[in-house]
């Protein structure tokens, strides 16, 4: 079993131009171990005032930084790679203590996906070569990137460290500075990766600045900042937010919002890889993840053998100590999310929908320290039921049965949202034709929930705008600019004689 590891600090400032300091007002939140309960340490503030501070170190630093040789900026990314590769199970310890996540997961895909992202795009952008052609009247294009200046970026809690990956990696590969908040409840792993490239002197002061806070407080006050892009991860409804306060200072942003994807299972499906991805889809990391295969729709021709076998497999499933490699589902990550997963499940057996497995709090022994529920899946569901509809956020499927490929496609396609999917069939032709009739950014067949850098991430309709971990987010992050060179020697005659 993994063992708790020591924090550099029980307190932690704001990280603002290459110093730390604390909140000018003094602010502080605290953090817990969802597991345990625990306090793990107490983090700063941001107030507007420091915000403002970070704003004006990374314009500053802009100017630097924006200038800094593509070799150079990627040799920077792969030295933080190699610092996080170094410090993983560091690292990773954190990230589990302070998510609830299991450690088998923060080492066995958050870290090792964050390293890989930075490696990613050290090499995206030493590849890119820019284009430039002749055009008609003998004009030489060029068509060149540029940073685009200094980007805001908020994440959630569900994923702090891969987020920070995500959205780290493509802005300072672009060359643009970073104002950087985390969410109030897992700053920790990101403060420690702040820390480590500090002590490596890795960047320039002010190229990252981290400020930690509450979203209604610091996130607010990002909004508000003198900033070139916003970059967002979270709900729809805060992804709206942050929409209109790009649209009032005409700047672009990029949103990665809710989901509530259809994880499709067809008759013809290998039994062991569909029973795997329904696990993947909705119990890895504790059902916390935007793009969980939260609607589980069934073929009707094999649907009693499919849930006998699934609740079986769910009854298995080793809800534990976070840190123990044999946990697979940790803990939510704090009572108000756990409290909202269980009203959930009432709501949907006040709409007729029952509970297969699961559905209830464990409180027995360690249990009732921490915020565990079992994993569940609702059955006799309609797809029209809020529990279909709506994003649970937790470890909770709705299983709904299917006549044909039409009729899966059009219920996976009754829904707001538009994040993920998933298609489960020996039938590679099957899987294209359903893949390709459900309105959605992502989806997998016969498998779910992987994330390599090199694969577009992202939403339709409103599950959000743009696209992350491919080389196509660098457009986000940067100016296009247009370079139009006459080749005429002669003038092309302008002025009329005589």
């Amino acid at each position: 079993m993994a063992q708790p590891v020591t924090l550099s600090t029980k307190k932690y400032d704001l990280y603002i131009d290459g110093h730390w300091r604390p909140a000018s007002d003094g602010a502080t939140l605290e953090t817990h171990n969802p597991a345990t309960g625990e306090k793990l340490a107490d983090i700063a503030e941001a107030s507007q005032a420091d915000v403002d501070a970070a704003a004006v170190a990374a314009r500053k630093a802009f100017h630097g930084w924006a200038r800094t040789g593509i070799p150079e900026r990627s040799a920077i990314l792969l030295h933080i790679a190699d610092v996080i590769e170094d410090n993983l199970d560091y690292l990773a310890a954190i990230e589990t203590m302070d998510n609830g996540k299991p450690i088998r997961e923060t080492t066995g895909a958050d870290l090792p996906l964050a390293v890989d992202h930075f490696r990613y795009f050290a090499g995206v952008i030493r590849g890119d070569e820019g284009s430039a052609n002749v055009l008609p009247g003998n004009l030489l294009n060029l068509i060149l990137r540029e940073p685009l200046g200094v980007v805001g970026q908020i994440v959630p809690w569900n994923f702090p460290f891969l987020m920070a990956a995500w959205k780290l990696a493509p802005a300072l590969a672009a060359g643009d500075t970073v104002l950087f908040k985390p969410s109030s409840a897992t700053s920790l792993s990101v403060l420690e990766l702040a820390r480590l490239i500090a002590e490596a002197e890795i960047l320039p002061p002010g190229v990252l600045n981290i400020l930690t806070g509450s979203g209604a407080k610091s996130g607010e006050y990002i909004l508000k900042a003198d900033v070139d892009k916003l970059a967002f991860t979270g709900s729809t409804e805060v992804g709206r937010e942050i929409a209109r306060a790009a649209a009032e200072k005409i700047i672009p942003s990029t949103l990665e919002l809710g989901g509530k994807s259809a994880n499709v299972f067809f008759a013809d499906a290998d039994i062991d890889l569909a029973l795997e991805g329904v696990g993947l889809g909705i119990l890895f990391n504790q059902g916390q993840v935007c793009s969980a295969g939260s609607r589980i729709f069934v073929d009707h021709a094999f649907y009693d053998e499919f849930m006998g076998r699934v609740v079986d497999e769910f009854k298995k499933v080793r809800v534990g100590d976070p840190l123990d490699p044999q946990t697979q589902m940790g803990a939510q990550v704090n009572e108000k999310q756990l409290d909202k997963i269980l009203n959930y499940v009432h709501i949907g057996q006040e709409e007729g929908a029952t509970v297969a497995v699961g559905g209830e709090r464990l409180t027995e022994g360690a249990y009732g320290k921490g915020a565990f529920l079992e994993p569940t899946l609702l059955a006799d569901v309609d797809n029209k039921m809020r529990v279909a509809q709506e994003e649970i956020f937790g470890p909770v499927g709705v299983v709904i049965p299917f006549k044909d490929e039409d009729d899966v496609i059009r219920m996976a396609n009754d829904s707001v949202y538009g994040l993920g999917g998933g298609v489960f069939t020996n039938d590679i032709s099957k899987a294209l034709r359903v893949a390709g009739g459900i309105r959605t950014g992502r989806v997998w067949v016969n498998t779910y929930n992987q994330f390599p850098a090199g694969a577009p991430f992202g939403g339709y309709k409103e599950s959000g705008i743009g696209r992350e971990t491919h080389k196509s987010i660098l457009d986000a992050y940067s100016q296009t600019k247009n370079v139009l060179v006459n080749l005429n020697k002669k003038p092309g005659g302008f002025y009329v004689e005589g």
